[in-house]
């Protein structure tokens, strides 16, 4: 055990959030909640998820592993998660999942938290509720279909206006299911909450969508963009606007249920002697490559995402240098003074918080697994069931390696932001002893050095059966 910096964790990971969503990384729409966070505390301008899915980037996060490590299987199984570490040392534990089935009970989610609901079931309406959870798109419709007649009757009953009527992300679950364990637990807890409103389909309520865009894209133009997709059809620049402009709702909504969370946190007298980390577990594709959602590549829009880590009392500031989502479980246990479990990959950011000192210099290596095609589903839920692609990442390089095929390439992330440029692509486009020569010589061997320890894993062969529930919850996601 070492010092606390604060008696109370808040874990927020948000679904599919690319860094260009929120103020404070660039994005052009207000996101106040998530602006105020980087204001008070540490923004990390290059941090990396480990995956370009949440089955692949979430064992990271929440048990500083890599995906597969320890099983050939996705889920942490075989791990000491964060929120054992954190309950073995006497502190309470919740959690809660806005019904990703990838974040479930089955695939060990909920080992070490003593208060875990993942809502992967139907919602607080009864039929209505269960068809919502089971079908977000026609949530949409009902959304759109009620809630002048809702905001009517709650106007008349005197309530307040200030939350959507409709929960197709069961994003009010969550914050139900948080601000009552606020309100339950003493002090010390560790509490972690997973929004999906970024995740497709994007269905923000109208008010945040108005926000958005001075265009009524709320009602018809909503609807068709998500037909169009779910069709399958060629998706035009005003599809592709129309889907950027209900993403930035949905994240706005995020952001304003966030606000709601925290105003919990000062409700209870201890918000502050609360740290806050927000995460993106993964990014979000429109076009950047080809495809929209996030299909496994390991291109820069679905593996750098946002990190925020706030600290009471600790000088905020940006840090520049590259970081991995694997950092965040050592972290959390330093700010709750709880050293961190053996065999956990990551380091502890708190020296970096606390007195600028630089993180570890290692390469951030992110994995993928691609099946016969790009958008083939479903998501590989064992290493052995697809190519494996192995991406390493440095503030200025990125560098992809399929494994099965050898196929490589190089970007310089200064030059080109947006890696079109492939430097490997002519045979003499990296010259030796060049700086992106050196790059390359680097990080292929820390892709190497990745891919000896995914070959060198015994693959847990327990059956992967899973409940109706998630069933249903993952097509309901796209993943069939």
């Amino acid at each position: 055990m070492t010092d606390t910096l604060a008696s109370n964790v808040l874990l927020v990971t948000v679904d599919s959030l690319r860094t260009d969503a929120i103020e404070p990384y660039g994005g052009e729409y207000e996101t106040p909640t998530f602006s105020a966070i980087a204001d008070r505390g540490v923004v990390f301008e290059n941090a990396f998820a480990h995956g370009n899915w949440t089955p692949m980037s979430f064992p990271s996060i929440l048990a500083s592993r890599p995906a597969f490590a320890d099983t050939g299987r996705i889920g942490v199984d075989g791990a000491t998660t964060l929120a054992e570490r954190v309950r073995d040392a006497g502190i309470a534990t919740g959690g809660f999942n806005a019904a990703n089935g990838f974040l479930t009970e089955h695939w060990g989610y909920d080992d070490g938290f003593g208060d875990f609901d993942a809502f992967v079931g139907g919602g607080g309406d009864g039929r209505a509720g269960e068809f919502v959870a089971a079908h977000p798109t026609w949530g949409a419709w009902l959304q759109l279909l009620t809630s002048p007649f809702r905001r009517v009757g709650n106007i008349v009953r005197g309530g307040s206006d200030e939350q959507p009527f409709t929960d197709a992300s069961r994003m009010l679950d969550i914050e139900r299911g948080a601000t009552s364990f606020v309100a339950e637990t003493d002090e010390p807890f560790f509490l972690w909450i997973h929004y999906m409103d970024a995740h497709t389909p994007y269905v923000p309520a109208p008010r945040y969508l108005r926000e958005m865009s001075d265009r009524r894209v709320g009602k018809v133009r909503m609807l068709v963009a998500h037909v169009r997709t779910g069709l399958g059809w060629s998706v035009g620049d005003r599809t592709l606007a129309d889907l950027r402009t209900l993403y930035q709702g949905a994240v706005r909504q995020i952001d304003a249920s966030l606000a709601r969370v925290l105003s919990s946190l000062d409700d209870a007298g201890i918000g502050d002697d609360t740290a806050v980390v927000v995460a993106g577990d993964h990014g979000e594709e429109f076009m950047d490559h080809g495809h929209l959602s996030h299909y496994p590549k390991l291109y820069d829009e679905l593996v750098h995402v946002p990190l925020m880590i706030d600290i009471p009392g600790l000088e905020s500031s940006r840090v520049a240098a590259h970081v991995g989502l694997d950092a965040i479980s050592p972290t959390v246990c330093d700010i709750l003074g709880i050293d961190p479990a053996d065999g956990w990959t990551g380091k502890s950011l708190v020296p970096t918080i606390r007195d600028g000192s630089a993180p570890r210099s290692d390469p951030v290596v992110s994995v993928a697994v691609r099946g016969d095609d790009v958008t083939q589903q479903p998501i590989p839920r064992r290493l052995e069931e697809g190519d494996l692609l192995v991406s390493a990442r440095e503030r200025d390089w990125a560098y992809i390696r399929n494994t099965v095929t050898g196929a490589e390439e190089l970007y310089d992330r200064r030059s080109d932001p947006e890696q079109r440029t492939d430097l490997l692509a002519a045979d003499d486009s990296v010259a030796p002893e060049t700086p992106a020569a050196r790059a390359h010589d680097r990080l292929r061997d820390a892709v190497r050095d990745h891919v000896a320890i995914l070959e060198a894993i015994d693959p847990n062969d327990d059956d992967d059966g899973i409940g109706d529930d998630i069933e249903t919850r993952l097509e309901a996601l796209g993943y069939r």
